[in-house]
């Protein structure tokens, strides 16, 4: 528990130290900062002097500038000042970001004087400062809050991670990033303003408008895939998808729920008068002149009103690279092979989340060139590729896969996408296509790669057209990045990694294990994900074992024969490579 002391009678006590050092230094108006410094002895007259002339000819702060130099790192720096102004030493590493507080002091603030608010208690702030003899902040402080302030001293480094997390509101961050100006793209669709769909006029209520687009915000800046709206009978929730967990991080009040639903059916170009039924519509964030983010929204009727889910879609993350994604070299080649075949069948499996459409759209991206002719069939298409031909699948209207590929291979295509196989009619004319001479790439829902061939054939689908049209699989997980910045090694004992899947000659003192703890700038010790892979070229001992309707366990051998890796070995490597933990290689793969 954080000790509370009152600022002015630390500044009282402080003050004898400030007028002793200012009475050894005639030289320079060195600032309260330096002058204890000096006193305490870990820094001298002349070097003090020297940091705050190169601060002030470089426009730094004084502090920032004596870090940076290495005069006295940012641990002794907090102990000294703690010493002197008898304040309260806090270890930043074991607060939680989002549970501080919101909205106490005007995130400006926070960013100009590099100061945290930890908590409030009655009329008094707890501020988290590395720097408690600077007077402007504290009078900005108090001017601002009307409040007491409680100070605590923490390292300047751990401090400025946490500042640039949390003290800035998102909304204001993302302000700065695109000149304050965000609005929604609420053009007309089919020619149907807004304003003549029914009961807009109720939803143009200016708070639910700024939480929506805080959310969105926030959800943008802190790399959320999802954004869930969740309606209960007497609560309300907002959850983020966050490197694959959901966590929440609203509960505004219950009667949002239907102003809220119909502002984002507004945006999203659904009907808001139909609350029965689920609806999907896509809605832009227009940031700036030329940037826009694109939602996918999708909502469900539930007892207590419409879920409402929010996919956020990121044209960017296509045009990273294969290297980006966390292929092996080995897993890299034999992908690069496949795709510069000229006709052929390449399919990417794995759950719903798992990456399969940012893998298929990179391939795509490098396939896509002036003299090619592709073209895509999705439900609905989620990056925005241009050069390449997207038609989304409706269903109601007709347009099915099967059609939209029949269609395709009347227009003189190349290389061909469809988002999933889902029934035989579709898997027919992709097969057909990749023996007629085109590259198709789809997606199918299974374990790993050598169940995806047995899942063809149970779909109906000849062992003959498998084996001469599918030419490599590629099954994937996402597993959690660990942090860089906060990741601690761990001792796993040589049964926990045997029973994992390690070979006994792997298991040595050359690679270390490593274990999540969490900072100010990870979630819970993971930041970002990275790729788990099982890439199966369909060699010809496996096309033997199609042809004479082997099960799964029969191709799995053989790939394994050949070199092919399960998806839990190549999770394996990813720990060897201390990219991730050994419990989430555990937790995303089965063997």
């Amino acid at each position: 528990m954080i000790r509370r002391i009152r600022f002015d009678v630390v500044h009282f006590q402080a003050m004898s130290v400030v007028d002793t050092a200012n009475r050894e230094s005639n030289s320079i108006a060195l600032p309260g900062l330096g002058r204890a410094l000096i006193l305490a002895g870990k820094l001298g007259q002349k070097s003090a002097e020297d940091i705050y002339r190169k601060a002030s000819s470089g426009r730094t702060s004084f502090i920032a500038e004596l870090t940076g130099s290495g005069a006295v790192s940012p641990s002794d720096l907090a102990h000294t000042m703690s010493s002197a102004y008898a304040a309260p030493l806090v270890d930043l590493d074991a607060i939680d970001a989002q549970r501080l507080p919101k909205g106490l002091l005007d995130g400006k603030i926070c960013q100009a004087y590099r100061v945290v608010v930890l908590s409030k208690r009655n009329n008094r702030l707890t501020v988290a400062t590395a720097d408690p003899s600077d007077q402007e902040a504290v009078e900005k402080i108090k001017f601002a809050t009307q409040l007491g302030l409680d100070w605590v001293i923490a390292e300047y480094d751990k401090l400025l991670k946490l500042v640039d997390v949390n003290s800035a509101s998102t909304t204001e961050t993302m302000e700065e990033i695109i000149g304050g100006e965000f609005e929604f793209d609420e053009a007309a669709a089919d020619g149907v303003s807004d304003n003549d769909q029914p009961g807009v006029s109720e939803v143009e209520d200016a708070p639910v408008v700024k939480f929506l687009h805080k959310m969105l915000l926030d959800a943008f800046s802190m790399r959320a895939s999802d954004l869930h709206f969740e309606p209960y009978e007497h609560t309300y929730r907002v959850r983020f998808r966050i490197d694959g967990e959901l966590r929440e991080i609203a509960a505004p009040p219950i009667a949002i729920k239907d102003k809220l639903a119909s502002r984002i059916k507004v945006i999203s170009k659904m009907d808001i008068s139909e609350k029965r039924v689920p609806q999907d519509g896509k809605m832009k964030l227009k940031v700036g002149p030329n940037r826009v983010i694109d939602f996918r929204v999708s909502t469900l009727p539930t007892l207590f009103g419409e879920k409402i889910v929010i996919r956020i879609l990121d044209p960017s993350s296509a045009k990273l690279g294969v290297d980006a994604l966390g292929y092996e070299p080995e897993e890299k080649k034999r992908l690069m092979d496949a795709i510069s075949r000229p006709y052929g069948m390449i399919l990417v499996t794995g759950p719903t989340g798992s990456g399969k459409t940012v893998s298929l759209y990179t391939c795509l991206n490098l396939l896509n060139k002036p003299g090619v002719n592709i073209a895509t069939a999705e439900d609905p298409s989620e990056i925005n590729l241009p050069g390449v031909n997207q038609v989304n699948v409706n269903d109601k209207a007709g347009l099915t896969f099967a059609v939209a590929l029949k269609s395709f291979l009347r227009q003189d295509p190349d290389i061909i996408m469809v988002g999933e196989i889902r029934d035989l009619e579709t898997a027919d004319i992709a097969i057909k296509a990749a023996q007629t001479g085109h590259l198709v790439l789809s997606t199918l829902h299974t374990n790993d790669a050598p169940t995806t061939l047995t899942r063809m054939r149970n779909m109906g689908i000849a062992p003959f057209n498998i084996a001469s049209s599918v030419i490599l699989i590629t099954a994937q997980r996402l597993a959690r990045r660990l942090c860089a910045n906060c990741k601690t090694t761990i001792d796993i004992p040589q049964k926990a990694l045997l029973d994992a899947g390690y070979k006994p000659d792997e298991i040595d003192n050359s690679w270390t294990t490593y274990r999540p703890v969490g900072c100010s700038i990870c979630n819970g010790g993971y930041k970002g994900r990275v790729g788990i892979y099982q890439v199966m070229p369909i060699t010809e001992e496996i096309q033997r074992i199609i042809l004479r309707d082997g099960s799964a366990l029969d191709i799995a051998k053989q790939a394994a024969s050949e070199g092919v890796e399960s998806l839990r070995r190549s999770g394996l490597h990813k720990v060897k490579l201390g990219l991730t933990s050994l419990e989430e290689v555990l937790a995303v793969t089965n063997e």
